[in-house]
């Protein structure tokens, strides 16, 4: 109940307390309060104008009413009162939706619960580090201290500086071609560290994984599975045994599963262990983001399904194939643009998870902590700087938020 509430329910027993005492020379009367200050209206949003009227002793003469009326009338404005109070009340929210105070950030955060405020601090807040692209995904930090990130539909791989600077650094990242229709998802996506300083990089539109060395060569990785072409590697990741774990969607064939160019009959995850390739998974239908969790023990799998938006979990084996397979999180029914894409795990094993309108934060268990919404859809995040920040690419921009907890490490740096 509102203090406003409560004062004139208490002047109102008052009133009727010297009635029934027999102080017939009670005289009362209302006088409204000076107008709320801003300040107090923050603190005191939608409040009730009966909540800024407050009873006060009169002088000794009667005025207008005498003191049974007067009576009568508090009941019935301290009744009023209460009724707005209670109609007015806000049905239980979802979850509070803040952006730091103070501070220049854009987007919001939403605390669904308060586990989160140990990982995104309250004060935390999402900054825009460049825009103007076309499609961003797949960031990699890089420890000389700059950001590499991929333009799926621009068709080339950037390099972000912390004084500001972009520069292109492979074009072109994923096709070699010029035949695709334009806005085609034919250019370069996942990334991640390998041995020797190099990068493994998907490429869409030329079916493979290739192998970035430090100085710039590109060279063919991976790119066939049984004699047959991939059909386009999107993302990928490195278990802490060294084996290589990667996603193969149709992203870059023009007409999808219907392509003729398809030569592999599903979508699948595969293996790459000593010299061996493997799939160990062939029922998703639009496998994409993975990830593991610290231990190595659970592979999480997004599904960029429109009919069928789930992040996955599995086991995983000694021998590195994975079972029991369940859904880890199903946002099928959220109506927000974005599907399941790509995410990462802090130390703790919370997955931080490209999704509809943000990056959902899940803890180990699955219970949504909270979602980090940048001004644009995300596709994909890493961890740089310190290990503590959020690097978010997110459709034309390139986004960043420092959490307060460090991200897991990657296998190679």
């Amino acid at each position: 109940m509102k203090p406003g509430f409560r004062n004139l329910i208490d002047s109102a027993a008052t009133a009727v307390r010297r009635l029934s005492e027999g102080v017939d020379r009670s005289r009362l009367r209302f006088q409204p309060r000076l107008p709320a200050s801003d300040q107090d209206q923050a603190h005191n949003p939608g409040g009730s104008s009966a909540g800024n009227m407050h009873p006060q002793a009169a002088a000794p003469e009667c005025g207008w009413m005498c003191a049974p009326f007067a009576a009568r009338i508090l009941l019935v404005f301290a009744g009023a009162a209460l009724m707005t109070g209670c109609s007015t009340a806000t049905a239980p929210s979802k979850g509070t939706e803040t952006q730091g105070a103070g501070t220049a950030g854009i987007g919001s955060i939403v605390r669904l619960d308060p586990a989160l405020d140990a990982l995104v601090p309250k004060d935390a807040r999402i900054e825009k580090l460049a825009g103007g692209f076309t499609f961003t995904e797949g960031p990699l930090w890089r420890p000389a201290g700059y950001l590499w990130f991929s333009d799926v539909i621009g068709n080339v791989v950037r390099q972000w500086s912390p004084d500001g600077k972009v520069t292109e650094i492979l074009r072109p990242g994923g096709y070699d071609k010029s035949d695709a229709p334009p806005g085609s998802y034919i250019g370069p996506n996942g990334m991640t560290a390998d041995r020797d300083g190099a990068v493994l990089l998907c490429q869409h539109g030329n079916r493979r994984i290739v192998r970035i060395t430090a100085d710039m060569k590109v060279s063919t990785f991976l790119d066939r599975f049984e004699g047959k072409r991939f059909n386009s590697p999107n993302d990928l990741v490195y278990r802490s045994d060294g084996s290589l774990y990667f996603t193969d969607p149709p992203y870059g064939l023009a007409k999808g599963d219907a392509d003729p160019a398809k030569e592999i009959p599903f979508n699948g995850v595969y293996r790459f262990a000593g010299g061996r390739l493997q799939v160990v998974i062939r029922d998703l239908t639009r496998p994409n983001g993975i990830a593991f969790s610290p231990d190595s023990r659970i592979l999480y799998i997004a599904n960029s399904d429109e009919a069928h938006k789930v992040w996955m979990r599995y086991e995983v084996a000694d021998d590195g194939t994975v079972h029991n397979g369940r859904v880890f999180a199903d946002v099928t029914a959220e109506k927000e643009d974005g599907l399941p894409d790509g995410m990462k795990v802090d130390s703790l094993g919370n997955l931080y998870a490209s999704g509809p309108g943000g990056i959902w934060v899940f803890s180990p268990d699955g219970k949504h902590l909270g979602t980090i919404k940048p001004p644009e859809t995300p596709a994909n995040c890493a961890w740089g700087d310190d290990g503590k920040s959020l690097y978010i690419t997110a459709r034309t921009g390139l986004y960043r938020i420092k959490l307060a907890v460090a991200g897991e490490k990657m296998l190679y740096q």
